[in-house]
């Protein structure tokens, strides 16, 4: 059978309840000793005893589950000394918040790159009655399923950014908040059953696996150096223009389309170079 959603539990006042087990059994002893009528004082013994034994104690978010003969019966929610069928079971859970630190992981990304990736979940329980009925051990339920979770997030996103993804791809080190997102919803997802509840999932380790780690980090820095280099030319273009359009408005020189090219050249040559260029001074005319 199911157990989808936990019910209150019929508890009492616990101070009340006890004061009540102590009258009980002080006056079952009185009769018993004093006025020798153990008809009286057997029974009172007995139902100060049974009273007393209903008596458990909650601490701040805290819950005990109740099960009577096997059968649930409810959850009690509510702190301090606290009373309930003495013939009911109750089974202390804490509804705490649980920090699980998950062990690195060995998986391919996407692309199909061996990459290492690990992840911090925030989680608590949230439904007492699922926590402990649906699931054989729900501790264990939260670290295998949160292991499989990561796995699968890996596998649905490249580590970094490459040719062949679209432009405003989300990648595992680019979209932080956006794989995060995708994380909690589907630890949220496989949580359910258990009666837990994701308050917050980040990834904590993200690296390329050993093996290939130096090649990826070449692979990167040449891609730096390229969307570099494309800047720096576009940028060089676009300075020539400039400077060969102002001298054409303003008339300062005129020059045929050989010296605009090589104007243009030494340009690109000064605005594109990683060195200093050294300046070479033409003591001719323009042409010589």
């Amino acid at each position: 059978m199911k157990v989808s959603k936990e019910t209150p539990a019929r508890s009492a006042d616990g101070y009340v309840m006890g004061a009540l087990g102590l009258g009980l059994l002080v006056a079952g002893g009185l009769l018993l000793v004093r006025a020798g009528q153990p008809l009286l004082g057997l029974p009172l013994l007995l139902a100060g005893g049974l009273v007393l034994a209903g008596l458990y104690m909650l601490a701040p978010n805290q819950a005990a589950v109740l099960t009577l003969f096997g059968a649930y019966i409810g959850s009690d929610h509510q702190a301090g000394l606290r009373w309930a069928n003495p013939l009911a079971l109750k089974r202390k859970l804490s509804l705490r918040d649980r920090n699980l630190n998950a062990p690195t992981l060995k998986v391919n990304d996407a692309r199909g790159n061996p990459i290492e990736i690990s992840a911090v979940v925030v989680w608590r329980v949230r439904d007492s009655a699922q926590a402990l009925f649906q699931v054989d051990d729900y501790e264990a339920y939260v670290r295998v399923q949160a292991e499989a979770a990561i796995r699968h997030l890996a596998a649905c996103y490249a580590y970094d950014e490459g040719e062949d993804l679209s432009d405003g791809a989300i990648t595992l080190r680019g979209g932080q908040d956006a794989v995060a997102q995708a994380l909690r919803s589907e630890l949220q997802a496989r949580f359910d059953d258990a009666g837990v509840e994701v308050l917050d999932a980040k990834l904590s380790h993200l690296a390329y696996a050993p093996e290939i780690a130096q090649v990826m980090l070449r692979r990167q820095q040449a891609e730096a150096i390229i969307s570099a280099r494309q800047k720096i030319v576009h940028g060089a273009v676009s300075m020539v223009e400039a400077a060969l359009q102002g001298l054409s408005e303003r008339k300062i020189v005129e020059l045929d389309d050989e010296r605009k090219a090589a104007m243009v050249s030494n340009l690109l040559v000064v605005l594109c170079s990683d060195k200093d260029t050294q300046p070479i001074v033409n003591t001719g005319t323009l042409y010589n």
